[in-house]
């Protein structure tokens, strides 16, 4: 498996190595600060829908979850601004399973803006009962999706 955190490999050879997950997006004005760069907050916002739409592309109904009493929250993010995007820019995020425990999901996403990495984080997610908040095993049926 390839490093993708290494700025120097491109969403190519990332998507070569190995089946991340790719989601693509522009740059609205809504999501530049006075400067015309994106806002820092906003590449989590980016990060947060690339993780949607992988789940829904796996094949997990987070609504039927949700129904069930279980719901994904983020546990921890560590992340890394490299470069600024800019109004009206294509972006890729791409995600990556780097480890899965019975009760945590590590992801490594990355935005890119061609073959430059612009930001990176390592994030853990976990399931927790919807009412109480407490923390959950991942269910079987979502391990054999991972």
């Amino acid at each position: 498996m390839s490093d993708l955190s290494d700025p120097t490999s491109g969403p190519a050879e990332a998507a070569a190595a190995t089946p991340a997950h790719r989601f693509a997006l522009r740059v609205y004005y809504e999501d530049t600060d006075m400067g015309g760069i994106v806002y820092h907050a906003n590449y989590l916002r980016f990060i947060e829908r690339a993780r949607s739409d992988w789940v829904r592309n796996l094949g997990n109904d987070q609504n039927a979850m949700r129904e069930a009493g279980l719901i994904w929250v983020v546990r921890r993010i560590e992340a890394d601004y490299l470069a600024p995007a800019k109004f009206d820019e294509d972006l890729l995020v791409t995600t990556d399973i780097t480890n899965v425990t019975p009760a945590r999901l590590m992801l490594h996403q990355q935005v890119w803006r061609g073959e430059t990495v612009l930001f990176r984080a390592n994030v853990t997610v976990v399931c927790v009962n919807a009412e109480s908040g407490a923390p959950l095993r991942l269910p079987a049926e979502i391990r054999a999706l991972l």
